[in-house]
């Protein structure tokens, strides 16, 4: 029997929520070797990035290497040894309201980090270098549904503007070194093994234990929720399909094109538990958007994929798990 060739993938952050049902999802294709790399940070319980990491390790054909994106020597040692024929970094410090107060975090990991695999894919010779952004780079535009070329120059956070300068630096490398990259906005993903800052981590977590849950904007948020498996499913797809263009760089947005109102959201959460919350009603953080409606036509366009999940169905999905993950 002939022996299928793999191909070597970097996925950065592959302890992180979507970095996690990434890896798997190319574990299952068999045709890839996943080495993935994280420095599990104490942004949030660095036990729920550890259990990640067990079922990842499960498989023969993933490696984990613990490496901060700043240890530059190390990254370059790791593309060197592996050879890589993709990356997928998603590695990044998460969060609008950490970025506030703690704007050198983002420095250090969304722009010098990025540097360093961006500049490793590049010498290294990666044929497609695949990152997350996000829809917060369109920050208070409200042309919706938000396509990819709307102006994106206003960012209300530090956050949005570290990954907005995340696709600059990628169009400068596409131009110059001919690396074909591929940015992603995402648009609040949500679904099992979820970050613990997440809305829908917060309000199951407070209806589950009695707690009185804290809505800001008064509760009057719209947001464009995509489930996890949608979100997969774009990207296992989209890394074949580098730009074909003189410069190969592209940006897609990932969204489910179905914005819903927050406290829709929340009762069906409540719907899904039975059990009623209490709320507490604030007003409008800094640097938080108001509303969020990506269009994601093109990238179904050249997948031909198109979102699926049904979000009530993807909130059950996510309090069984909880439910099961913390013993309730």
């Amino acid at each position: 029997m002939r022996k299928i060739k793999k191909n070597k993938i970097l996925i950065t952050g592959c302890a992180g929520f979507i970095g996690f049902h990434c890896s798997a999802a190319f574990l299952k294709n068999k045709k890839f070797l996943v080495i993935g790399i994280d420095n599990i940070n104490n942004y949030y319980d660095q036990n729920l990035k550890l259990n990640r990491l067990k079922i990842l390790k499960k498989d023969n054909n993933f490696t984990f290497v613990k490496i901060d994106m700043n240890e530059e020597k190390k990254i370059y040692k790791l593309f060197e040894e592996n050879k890589f024929s993709y990356v997928i970094h998603l590695a990044a410090q998460a969060g609008v309201k950490y970025s506030i107060k703690n704007p050198r975090e983002y420095l250090s990991s969304n722009i010098n980090g990025f540097f360093n695999i961006l500049e490793a894919s590049r010498i290294f010779k990666v044929k497609h270098f695949i990152y997350a952004s996000s829809s917060s780079v369109y920050g208070d535009n409200k042309s919706f549904p938000l396509k990819e070329n709307l102006v994106t120059d206003k960012p209300l956070s530090f956050y949005a503007a570290t990954k907005k300068s995340n696709e600059l630096m990628a169009y400068s490398y596409s131009n110059i070194y001919n690396l074909p990259t591929t940015g992603l906005r995402f648009f609040t993903v949500y679904g099992p093994w979820g970050r613990p800052d997440m809305a829908l981590f917060k309000f199951t977590d407070s209806i589950l234990k009695s707690k009185t849950l804290t809505l800001f904007n008064n509760g009057k948020h719209v947001r464009d929720f995509t489930y996890i498996d949608d979100v997969v499913r774009y990207l296992t797809s989209i890394i074949y399909k580098p730009s074909l263009k003189k410069i190969p760089y592209q940006i897609f947005n990932i969204s489910s094109n179905d914005p819903k109102h927050l406290m829709t959201y929340l009762k069906q959460i409540e719907i899904s538990i039975g059990k009623k919350t209490k709320v507490k009603k604030e007003n409008l953080q800094k640097g938080d958007i108001y509303k969020t409606h990506g269009d994601s036509s093109a990238i179904s366009k050249i997948t031909k994929i198109k979102i699926s999940f049904d979000i009530n169905k993807g909130i059950r999905n996510f309090v069984l798990w909880y439910k099961n993950y913390f013993k309730f």
